[in-house]
């Protein structure tokens, strides 16, 4: 689907035209580009059409000549008909070229006029075709673009093969899109015949659900809930057509489907697959309807359902193409899950009722036996209730909290509402379910639905939890909520611990103030312990510990001990606000890496097994953080990446998967990329207000700032993040290590002052703290202040050790980039030979991190060659001595004839750094350009 933009404007050309096809978008345009030929393919509604325009319009301007033409079904048995819509409008522009034969031959062809077949005139229409396409060739460079390739009429078809397997040297491609319904797409071949030898065969895949709901949000259907949008794609699956028909129902329907009932189909989709329905035997179609209605239908599972010739019946529908075959497969899958859809939305609703009341019976799961004899009763019903209610225990415990809230919802329904548990208590239950399940959107409406007509204190409070945990990261937004929550608690110590929990997360996130928190947290604590509230102690003590721990607290050890305690709750053991999380982070920062990777990948696995879709999320996160750190940097950026498509694809925790996957690709993958990610990280945390996650991603940003070579950009952005977490009362340096970054920076920009003064503040804390990592990378920065002072003994030296201390404590990336350090000062030691040897070690320890990026920075390193900035002639050493160490070393390669970009080549540096230093370079020598320091390196005055 198309994103709207003016072709005219060269500048906007850009691969994100077409949502969701950026990949193939890119690959088509390239293989154009270098005057090849592209066959997109896929199913109908893929978007194939929409691609091709695209590609069309933009590839126009280029081309003199652009031929079209769109076949349709209908008029496929038509002879000649594409060729007459690809050269009627430019037959006179040739026909002068054509010796007599072929023009009478192509011209009867086109008309209509005449008795031209291929069998009578084969050989001229086939040699006219090709010298039409040559004589506009001359002319300049033709496009021929074909959409629906599968409708050309056979006589077209074959004419164009043969033009296009003989066209040679001349500038003609092709731009073709054909339907084809495999999954590998076998059903091109055929079509290839018609393109030339050279043409790229691009697929176009389903979409994503991320792209999906991009699809949707751009046409204007905004309203829909991630549950609803994760509906569609499965229901489309991915299909962007079908997705889009479904969303236009969903907006024009008065009433929306509730939780676990199948979505409204279009009418312009059922008649895609209905006329084939009507072509199934009466008890066909039931056997099918069953089907629908069932999670994973077998045979058996229909033989027990009372089909009894589900055998014959099934294959039926599999012979008419609605039933995929699979023979290792045992469960009877739909072809497309629309047909499954659109089957179940026209069946009656008796029928649909006597299909799941057969299944609530013939299934052999307890979950599915309840969800069938929910969907198959009307009103409400206590012992069905208690039935789902017991599936929704069983499915919570099996780690299926989507499946729980689902299962929970049906049994509120049919509660009767003097009943205990009552029909909202087994609401709240199933909106926490779907908080478990990230499903934030669904636990939102759930919880205010409740809170319409709740009266208890207990289930309001509890539906203002859930309202408030939907809001993610962004509790600036439900602000308002806190009030009426502390009234609806009164002075009930359970319910108040609940409020005050929340409160502290709202002091640190909204306010960023890390004391504030602290003290809430420990309220909380201290409230949920009188009120026997186990798991929100728990959770509370978790809290208080890593705000502790960040903040370098001295009570941040004993405050972990205290949420270790039993009895432990096994909700709470996993959760990513946990104990268990506490204990990481505490490990993390601690310098103790493969406990900490133990600790992680242990809560990671419990949290998928019951599937807490937030907390993998976030253990993924820390996961990808630990390699890094460790220095596997690709396996760090699959994790990154990972976790950030599930953060998108739930919706939940996008800005710090964002800032995580950011530090992996500029580590180890692509730096626009992490530029970019980072970017998105800083507006997630500015759109929620969140300070502790801006100063994250401002960390994350100044880092791909630094490992791009703009120096003076990262000085920008870690100033700030040293600003924030002034403010915000965090101390431990290990919690962002940012410091070193920042230090390095700072010196390549010219300020070895201001990056000594960070040094010594920082050391302080990494020495109360014990942070040996920290300190390390602190001698590192060091060294280089050292250096840019012209003490490069004491430099090497400390280099030397820092690195050697990385290696022991397992930092891979931070050792190589202390060897990469000390093979840069070694390098610019006088009398150093050009080469590779002074970087051999730094370019096999980035290979072992598989550090791509910092890679590149050792190839342009050794690229540039030895850089000896202490060059200055005698006659000019006293004009340059009121210069710092950068402003000398760039003034002296501006003596020796450096251009700026060989300058911040050689120094790696950023060029606007180089035009910044040389800026305050002529300031201090009262000089006016570059050419005034070239007159001071002869020995003669400026003027």
């Amino acid at each position: 689907m198309t994103v709207r933009r003016d072709f005219r404007d060269p500048a906007r050309c850009r691969p994100d035209l077409v949502i969701g096809r950026e990949g193939p978008f890119a690959e088509a345009r390239e293989q154009l580009a270098r005057g090849g030929s592209v066959l997109l393919h896929g199913p109908a509604g893929i978007g194939k059409s929409t691609v091709l325009r695209a590609l069309a319009a933009e590839n126009a301007g280029g081309a003199p000549t652009v031929l079209r033409c769109s076949a349709t079904e209908s008029e496929s048995h038509l002879p000649f008909l594409a060729l007459a819509d690809l050269f009627g409008l430019v037959l006179e522009r040739v026909c002068g070229a054509l010796p007599a034969a072929q023009r009478t031959a192509l011209e009867s062809a086109l008309t209509g006029r005449g008795e031209s077949t291929l069998q009578r005139d084969g050989l001229a229409l086939r040699l006219a075709v090709l010298s039409t396409l040559r004589a506009l060739a001359a002319e300049g460079p033709v496009l021929v673009v074909a959409d629906d390739l599968q409708w050309l009429d056979s006589a077209s078809a074959e004419l164009l093969g043969f033009a296009a397997r003989r066209l040679g040297d001349a500038p003609v491609q092709m731009l073709c899109a054909v339907r084809t319904q495999g999954t590998e797409g076998q059903e091109y071949d055929r079509h290839l015949r018609a393109c030339p030898p050279d043409t790229r065969v691009v697929r176009l895949g389903p979409f994503s659900r991320t792209q999906v709901s991009a699809l949707l949000d751009h046409r204007g259907y905004t309203g829909l809930s991630r549950t609803t949008v994760r509906d569609i794609h499965r229901t489309s699956d991915g299909n962007p057509l079908f997705a889009l028909e479904l969303g236009r129902a969903l907006a024009e329907s008065p009433a929306r489907p509730r939780p676990g009932e199948p979505l409204p189909v279009p009418t312009s989709l059922r008649a895609l697959v209905l006329s084939r329905l009507e072509m199934l035997s009466d008890d066909a179609r039931r056997t099918l309807l069953v089907a629908s209605a069932g999670a994973r239908p077998t045979p058996a599972l229909l033989h027990a359902a009372g089909r009894d010739h589900a055998e014959e019946e099934t294959a039926q529908a599999a012979a008419l193409g609605l039933l995929a075959t699979d023979p290792e497969e045992p469960a009877l899958r739909f072809a497309h899950p629309l047909i499954s859809a659109a089957l179940y939305a026209e069946a009656p609703a008796h029928e649909r009722r006597a299909a799941h009341a057969a299944l609530s019976t013939a299934a052999s799961d307890p979950i599915e036996r309840a969800r069938h004899l929910a969907l198959a009763t009307t009103g409400t019903d206590p012992e069905v209730a208690t039935r789902l209610a017991e599936a929704a225990a069983l499915a919570r415990d099996r780690g299926a909290p989507s499946v729980a809230a689902s299962l929970g919802l049906l049994a509120a329904r049919r509660t009767p509402a003097d009943r205990t548990p009552g029909p909202d208590e087994r609401r709240l239950q199933a909106a926490e379910d779907a908080i478990t399940a990230g499903e934030a959107d669904l636990a939102r409406d759930i919880a205010r639905e409740v809170l319409t007509r709740a009266t208890v204190p207990a289930e309001r409070v509890r539906a203002w939890m859930v309202v408030i945990e939907a809001a993610g990261q962004a509790l600036g937004e439900v602000d308002a909520v806190f009030p009426q929550v502390l009234a609806d608690a009164g002075d009930d110590p359970r319910l108040l611990a609940l409020v005050h929990y929340q409160l502290a997360w709202r002091e640190l996130v909204v306010d960023g103030d890390f004391d504030k928190a602290r003290r809430e947290a420990a309220h909380a604590a201290d409230l949920a312990a009188r009120g026997a509230d186990r798991r929100t102690e728990l959770m509370a003590l978790a809290f208080q510990s890593s705000t502790e721990t960040l903040m370098g607290h001295p009570d941040a050890p004993a405050t972990i001990k205290r949420a270790l305690r039993e009895p432990q709750d096994p909700y709470v053991a996993c959760h990513h606000n946990g104990a268990g999380m506490a204990r990481f982070r505490w490990l993390l920062m601690s310098d103790q890496l493969p406990e900490a990777r133990k600790s992680i990948t242990g809560l990671l696995r419990e949290a998928r097994r019951r599937g807490m879709v937030e907390s993998e999320v976030h253990f993924l996160r820390f996961l990808a953080d630990t390699e890094l750190r460790s220095g596997h940097c690709g396996r760090a950026l699959d994790l990154a990446r990972e976790s950030l498509r599930l953060a998108r694809d739930s919706g939940i925790g996008e800005g710090a998967s964002a800032m995580l996957a950011s530090l992996a690709e500029a580590s180890g993958g692509d730096v626009e990329r992490a530029l970019a990610l980072a970017r998105e990280a800083a507006d997630h945390a500015e759109v929620d207000g969140d300070q502790m996650y801006l100063s994250r991603a401002l960390a994350a940003f100044g880092y791909a700032q630094s490992v791009a070579g703009d120096a003076a950009g990262a000085v920008r952005s870690l100033r700030r993040v040293r600003e924030l977490e002034q403010g915000m009362g965090i101390t431990d340096p290990a919690r962002g290590r940012w410091h070193g970054d920042l230090a390095e920076a700072l010196v390549r920009i010219g300020e070895p002052g201001e990056a000594q003064e960070l040094i010594n503040l920082t050391r302080v804390h990494a020495l109360r703290l014990d942070r040996a990592g920290v300190l390390a990378v602190l001698d590192r920065a060091e060294a280089l202040v050292r250096a840019a002072r012209g003490q490069h003994d004491a430099a090497q030296k400390q280099l030397t050790s820092a690195q050697d201390r990385l290696g022991r404590l397992g930092y891979g990336l931070e050792e190589a980039r202390a060897a990469f350090a000390l093979a840069r000062l070694r390098a610019r030691r006088p009398g150093t030979a050009p080469g590779h040897a002074p970087y051999d070690e730094a370019a096999r320890l980035f290979r072992r991190c598989r550090a791509l990026p910092w890679l590149r920075q050792v190839d342009a390193a050794v690229a540039a060659g030895p850089v000896e900035p202490d060059t200055v002639s005698a006659a000019t050493s006293a004009a340059l001595d009121g210069l710092a160490s950068m402003e000398r070393q760039v003034a002296s390669l501006v003596m020796e004839g450096a251009t700026n970009r060989e300058i911040a080549a050689r120094l790696f540096i950023s060029v606007k750094t180089v035009e910044a230093t040389l800026t305050r370079v002529y300031r201090k020598l009262g000089i006016r350009s570059r050419v005034d320091i070239v007159r001071l390196a002869a020995g003669r005055r400026t003027k």
